[in-house]
C-alpha cells in the first residue's frame, strides 16, 4: 500500500511538471511575448516564487483574436457531436489529472487541496454537461400568417469570444465560459487573472490533448499592468463578437463601455454584497453549518459569499455565541497541510482589504467575538473572525469583505430585515434560513438577487444558472440558459412556397 502511495505521488508530480507551462497558448502554439518579456507569479502562502509566464500586451492579443478569427471559419460549422465528442474527452482528461490540477491551484491560488480537488472535478461536470449540450442547441418552426411562406427559427454561433477570468476560481470559472462558447461553436481568447495563469495553462495542456483544434481555444497572459491593454484589444476588435467576464463591477463597467463601440455581446459575472438573513424560526445548525460553509470556502473570497449576515432578535446572543465557537476551531494553514480549512488570502492587496475594513468596524462600535486580526503564518493569513454589534455606518455593509469575517446585524421584523438585504446597488446572491414554509416563498420571492438559497447555501452547479441582478451582471452562466449567452438567433422566412 505505501508503495502504491508512493508511485501516487510519483505520478502526481510528473502530471505536474508536464502540466505546468511557462508560454500562453495561442494558434496552437505555446507562445512568448513579442518582446520576450516575462512576470513572476508567487504561492501566496510562502511567497515563494513559482514561475513566470509572457507578459502580453494588444499585439499578442490581436494575433489570438486573428488565430481564434480563422479557426471560427471551422470550428462554426462543425457537427454538434463531434463538438461535443471533444468536449467530452477534455472532461475525462480533468478528471484523470485532477489531483495534479488541484496541485497547481494550490500552489498559486493558496486553497486547501481538497477545496482545490473539488473545485476541479466541479470544473470538469461543466465540461461535461456542456458536451451534452452542444447536440442541444434547438431552433423553432413558427407558425405564419401567410400559407405560402414558413418561418424557421435557428440558433448561430456568435463567433469569436473574449473571456476574462478571476483569481478566486481559477479553474471553475474558465470550464464556466470556454466548455458552453466551444459547445454552440464559437471560439475563444481567455485571459487568465496574474495571480493563477498556471491553472489555466494547465487546461490549455489537457484542452490540446483532448483534440480542440488549433486557434479554438487561446489564452493570452498579461501582468496587472498589461491587463488593459489585453482587455482594450479584446473589447475594440470587431471580429470578437462577445465579451465574457467575471470580476469587479468597476472593472465590468469599462468593459462594456469599451464595447459599446462594435456592439458585442456581453455576459458580465460582478461583485456581490450578499445578505444572510437567519430568522428565529430557523434551525440553528443549519444555519450556523450554512454560514460557516460560505465563510470557510476559499477563506471567504467569493462573489457569492456571506457579506452582511442578519440574525433575529430571538436567537440572536445564541448564534453569536456558537458562530465564534465553530470558528475558534477552524485550522488556518498551508493547502498542502493535513486538516487545513482555510489558506491564506490571494494577496497583499487582498489582506489589506480585510484589514481595513475590520478596523473600520471595529472603530465605529463592532466587538470582535472571535479572531480580527491578522496571524504571523504568512504575509496574507487572517483569522477567522465573527464581528457582532454591525452597523450601516460601517464600510462592511456595502463594500464585499473577500475574506473570513463573519459580520452580524441584529433585526426584529421581516419587513424591516428585507428592506435592509436589499438596500445596496448589487444583486448577486442572497440567502436565508427559516423554518416557515410561507415566508420561505414570500422571502425568495421578495430578495433582490439572481440567486437565492433557502436554507442552503451551496447554490452553484453546473446545472443551476449562475448570475446576478442589478450591478452584479447580465447574463447567466451553466445550465441550458449558459450556452444561449453564446448563441445569436436568426429568424429565416420562406416565401413562395
Amino acid at each position: 500500500m505505501a508503495q502504491a502511495q508512493k508511485t501516487d505521488a510519483h505520478n502526481v508530480a510528473s502530471d505536474i511538471k508536464r502540466l505546468v507551462k511557462d508560454k500562453a497558448f495561442v494558434g496552437g502554439q505555446w507562445a512568448c511575448a513579442d518582446n520576450g518579456a516575462t512576470f513572476d507569479v508567487f504561492n501566496p502562502a510562502t511567497g515563494d516564487k513559482i514561475g513566470a509566464v509572457p507578459d502580453m500586451g494588444a499585439a499578442e492579443t490581436e494575433a489570438a483574436i486573428a488565430a481564434a478569427h480563422d479557426a471560427f471559419a471551422t470550428w462554426g460549422k462543425t457537427a454538434p457531436k463531434e463538438r461535443a465528442n471533444i468536449l467530452y474527452k477534455w472532461y475525462e482528461l480533468i478528471v484523470d489529472h485532477a489531483d495534479a490540477l488541484a496541485a497547481i491551484m494550490t500552489m498559486e491560488q493558496g486553497k486547501p487541496l481538497p477545496e482545490a480537488k473539488g473545485e476541479v472535478l466541479g470544473g470538469a461536470e461543466s465540461v461535461r454537461w456542456f458536451a451534452e449540450e452542444a447536440r442541444r442547441i434547438y431552433g423553432d418552426f413558427i407558425p405564419t400568417n401567410n400559407q405560402n411562406t414558413r418561418i424557421v427559427v435557428e440558433k448561430q454561433p456568435v463567433g469569436v469570444v473574449g473571456a476574462i477570468t478571476p483569481w478566486n476560481f481559477p479553474s471553475a470559472m474558465i470550464t464556466r465560459k470556454v466548455p458552453p462558447a466551444l459547445a454552440a461553436g464559437c471560439t475563444v481568447v481567455l485571459k487568465p487573472a496574474e495571480d493563477t495563469p498556471f491553472s489555466a495553462l494547465a487546461l490549455a495542456v489537457l484542452g490540446e490533448e483532448a483534440g480542440i483544434p488549433k486557434g479554438v481555444f487561446n489564452i493570452v497572459t498579461g501582468s496587472f499592468d498589461n491587463a488593459p491593454k489585453i482587455g482594450g484589444a479584446l473589447t475594440s476588435d470587431s471580429r470578437v463578437r462577445k465579451i465574457s467576464f467575471t470580476g469587479s463591477t468597476a472593472v465590468g463597467k469599462i468593459l462594456m463601455k469599451q464595447s459599446v463601440d462594435t456592439v458585442k455581446k456581453v455576459s458580465m459575472e460582478l461583485g456581490g454584497n450578499a445578505p444572510v438573513i437567519v430568522f428565529d424560526s430557523a434551525d440553528i445548525d443549519v444555519a450556523i453549518k450554512g454560514v460557516m460553509a460560505m465563510k470557510c470556502r476559499n477563506a471567504g473570497q467569493t462573489c457569492i459569499n456571506a457579506n452582511r449576515i442578519y440574525v433575529q432578535d430571538g436567537i440572536y446572543d445564541e448564534f453569536a455565541t456558537r458562530l465564534s465557537k465553530e470558528f475558534a476551531g477552524i485550522k488556518v494553514g498551508y493547502g498542502d497541510e493535513a486538516g487545513t480549512i482555510i489558506g491564506p488570502l490571494i494577496n497583499q492587496k487582498g489582506i489589506d482589504k480585510v484589514v481595513d475594513l475590520v478596523t473600520d468596524a471595529l472603530g465605529k462600535g463592532a466587538k470582535a467575538l472571535q479572531g480580527g486580526a491578522k496571524l504571523d503564518l504568512g504575509d496574507y493569513f487572517y483569522a477567522p473572525t465573527v464581528l457582532t454589534g454591525m452597523n450601516n455606518d460601517m464600510r462592511i455593509t456595502n463594500e464585499e469583505i473577500f475574506g473570513p469575517v463573519a459580520a452580524l446585524y441584529r433585526f426584529k421584523t421581516e419587513d424591516e430585515v428585507v428592506r435592509a438585504a436589499n438596500d445596496t446597488p448589487f444583486g448577486l446572491a442572497a440567502y436565508f434560513f427559516s423554518g416557515d414554509a410561507a415566508q420561505q416563498w414570500r422571502v425568495a420571492e421578495t430578495l433582490e438577487a439572481g440567486m437565492v438559497g433557502v436554507n442552503e447555501v451551496m447554490i452553484s452547479q453546473e446545472i443551476a444558472p449562475f448570475g446576478g441582478v442589478k450591478e452584479s451582471g447580465i447574463g447567466r452562466e451553466g445550465s441550458k440558459y449558459g450556452i444561449e449567452e453564446f448563441c445569436e438567433i436568426k429568424c429565416i422566412l420562406f416565401g413562395n412556397l
